[in-house]
């Protein structure tokens, strides 16, 4: 690993502490294609999880190493966060760098703690 993403890697983990509280839960509903294909063996409820901040890290680095890091792909906001109390919701799209169609839509559901850290995040791919 070169002295830059070492030091990419470290301000990623250092965000994760700073955003998220020790034991928040990132929650993940698959898209359709993988909710339909484990649906055949009976896995009528499939959820990935990470919990907690070193599970958490591993979440956004793998995210960021097979989505952004190749140069194709950003992740954006589509400018529609709305908070109510404790809860924060927005949607964000996968797109190509260069612009275009998104490749793909989700929507996030934030709860904070009284800290302002995430405690929960609950991802729902929409297309």
């Amino acid at each position: 690993m070169s002295p830059c993403e070492r030091a990419r890697r470290g301000a990623r983990r250092a965000a994760v502490r700073e955003l998220w509280s020790a034991d928040a839960l990132h929650v993940l509903r698959p898209p359709k294609e993988i909710r339909e294909a484990a649906d055949g063996p009976g896995f009528d409820r499939l959820l990935l999880e990470a919990r907690g901040h070193d599970a958490l890290d591993f979440r956004v680095t793998r995210a960021h190493e097979e989505f952004v890091a190749p140069g194709t792909l950003v992740f954006r906001s589509r400018g529609n966060a709305d908070r109510l109390r404790d809860i924060v919701r927005f949607s964000r799209e996968t797109a190509p760098r260069d612009g275009g169609e998104a490749a793909g839509v989700g929507l996030d559901i934030l709860v904070l703690g009284a800290d302002g850290r995430i405690v929960s995040d609950c991802q729902f791919i929409e297309g």
